[in-house]
């Protein structure tokens, strides 16, 4: 059984079998536990294999929209059309190549956002759910610093001016890399993960403002 991060309030919940029975059967993760329950240790590991090779980008894609979209029921179908423009992978991967090194810089989570938008852009991923994927694959725990969080409309919303969010939705890359320094600040000041940082904001419509 996997164990909650630091800051994460409870797992995500599902129905696996309704998701299998609308997804493709080789873009099933087998690793996602049967009994619904999906923390964020659970995508990790998706996304640890992902970067091994022993699992596939369309599994990685799966894992994240699983936990992303949760019971929401259009989930399955939106994930299906994502999977369906990518048969192979091969636009998955080529999104994905500059964040699956060790320790990706700044510019290279630049250069993934963007090739997310352009050319790799796959259909119902905006960026409120590539930077899911983004954060999965490219964050490094124990590292600190500039790290991939995700940067979705309940984050936007929260976040103070300083972040450097000016918008809802639709944000650019250098938006998000603004959203990374600032929340990397904050985590190094409160000796916290920076994801703890977007956790708590999450959680916590006030936390940035403290």
């Amino acid at each position: 059984m996997q164990r909650p991060l630091p800051g994460e309030q409870a797992p995500t919940t599902v129905k696996p079998d309704r998701w299998r029975a609308g997804l493709p059967p080789d873009a099933w993760p087998d690793t996602l536990p049967v009994s619904g329950e999906v923390w964020r240790r659970d995508v990790f590991a998706v996304a640890d294999a992902y970067r091994a090779g022993s699992a596939t980008a369309r599994q990685l894609l799966t894992a994240v929209l699983v936990w992303g979209y949760g019971p929401i029921g259009y989930g399955p179908w939106r994930t299906a059309r994502s999977l369906g423009a990518d048969p192979d992978g091969k636009r998955l991967a080529y999104a994905l190549e500059e964040v699956s090194a060790p320790a990706p810089d700044p510019e290279a989570l630049r250069t993934a956002y963007r090739r997310f938008r352009d050319p790799a852009r796959l259909p119902w991923l905006g960026p409120g759910l590539f930077t899911k994927v983004l954060y999965f694959v490219g964050y490094r725990r124990g590292v600190g610093g500039v790290q991939p969080l995700i940067l979705d409309r309940v984050v936007a919303s929260r976040l103070p001016a300083e972040a450097g969010v000016t918008r809802r939705n639709g944000w650019s890359s250098d938006e998000w890399l603004a959203y990374l320094r600032w929340a990397a600040e904050q985590a190094q000041a409160r000796g916290i993960e920076p994801d703890a940082v977007e956790m708590a904001i999450v959680h916590d419509p006030d936390a940035a403002r403290r």
